[in-house]
């Protein structure tokens, strides 16, 4: 295990080389995260012949948190690490020096949520398979002391589409009544187009508005603001390069929704979803994924990940009516193995896990009256 001496790019290039590259591996997410109190630190694994088989974009973060007199610090490596999670003296490999390195440098825990398939389909039904390779990986994780963990950071489940077919049959494979909305938004006026960077602060207004109205916390304005600039699209881009795409729907010229979708390694992946309650029954949502969906496919992108799926596939999950949404734009089911952590000091860990529920009520809270004050409500 060592640090990573080359450029940004040479990252991303050796990030999509491995199985599972993830855009939050790449080093434009390090760079937004950094920004935001996190030590981004990217290291490789070199196997008998000096070829890069493993590497590992992990985030440290120093913090004080209430009831303990000194700093404390965590690590996290989002979607990673990205390795052959097939070879197995590889993966023992990865794991014990992330373990180590959370020892040495007197972390509390590393935690990890790599992007490794513990099946498809939803649990239960006839087309669900379960992945015996993430099961074992699974096995092997509990092996050497690491835990599933209370505090999962990204969504376990989300739902996939597979771009390469033609869009006729992209179309065909929509349900019915999604398919009928793309179309009545058509005929209904619906436009949409790319978002400039002048439309930001209006994007993140109606993401304000939507978290309000769906329950959900946000950041604050600059947040979005630093991952929309970090990703822009440069006027020539390599397809190893992560870029966003940013489009805005609008009635009669007025905004209504938007998305953002980010393209790596041939997967589109769509993180924020934004709509006012102005001309909802127009369904310009339904239009906006499809040409989203449209974009990505021409940009070379071979998977659109919708980004969220429910724990539990039924009603009591508050997931359930976003996924309702998405399903029916004829994906699958994505179950991934969650995250993981090691809890290189254990009574801290556990002092931090306890406290940890009730400093995110409090910032959640904190985070639900400041959109309201944006907002005038």
């Amino acid at each position: 295990m060592q640090r990573f001496q080359g450029s940004p790019q040479a990252w991303n290039d050796l990030i999509a080389s491995l199985p599972l590259p993830h855009l939050l591996q790449t080093w434009e997410w390090g760079q937004v995260k950094a920004h935001y109190g996190w030590r981004p630190m990217p290291f490789i694994w070199q196997g008998p012949e000096g070829k890069v088989e493993a590497a590992a974009l992990v985030l440290r973060r120093t913090l004080s948190v209430g009831g303990f007199s000194a700093k404390i610090s965590i690590l996290y490596v989002p979607r990673g690490p990205n390795l052959d999670w097939t070879n197995l003296a590889l993966v023992r490999r990865v794991l014990g020096d992330l373990a180590a390195l959370a020892r040495r440098q007197g972390d509390i825990f590393i935690k990890i949520d790599p992007d490794v398939p513990l099946g498809v389909g939803i649990p239960g039904q006839p087309d669900a398979r379960d992945d015996a390779g993430g099961r074992a990986f699974q096995d092997e994780l509990l092996r050497q002391k690491w835990f599933f963990s209370r505090e999962q950071i990204q969504y376990r489940n989300t739902v996939l589409i597979d771009l390469t077919a033609p869009e006729e049959t992209l179309l065909a494979r929509m349900k019915q009544k999604t398919r009928y909305n793309v179309r009545l938004a058509q005929r209904k006026g619906v436009i949409v187009r790319p978002a400039t960077e002048a439309d930001y602060p209006l994007l993140y207004r109606m993401y304000a508005e939507t978290s309000l109205r769906d329950g959900f916390p946000i950041r604050e304005e600059e947040y979005y603001l630093t991952v929309w600039r970090t990703f822009q699209r440069p006027p020539a881009s390599r397809p190893t390069q992560p870029v966003s795409d940013v489009l805005l729907a609008e009635v009669d010229g007025q905004p209504v929704a938007g998305v953002s979708v980010f393209y790596f390694a041939g997967q589109a992946v769509y993180l924020f979803g934004m709509s006012s309650n102005l001309h909802r029954e127009k369904m310009p949502n339904y239009l906006l994924q499809w040409e989203a969906m449209r974009r990505a496919k021409a940009a070379g992108c071979r998977v659109y990940n919708l980004w969220g799926a429910p724990n539990v596939f039924d009603e009591s999950d508050s997931l359930w009516g976003v996924f309702r949404f998405k399903e029916g734009f004829g994906g699958y089911v994505f179950r991934s193995v969650g995250a993981w952590d090691f809890a290189a000091h254990p009574l801290l860990y556990r002092l931090y896990a306890e406290l940890l529920p009730r400093l995110m009520d409090i910032l959640r809270a904190r985070g639900r009256s400041r959109t309201r004050h944006l907002l005038g409500a």
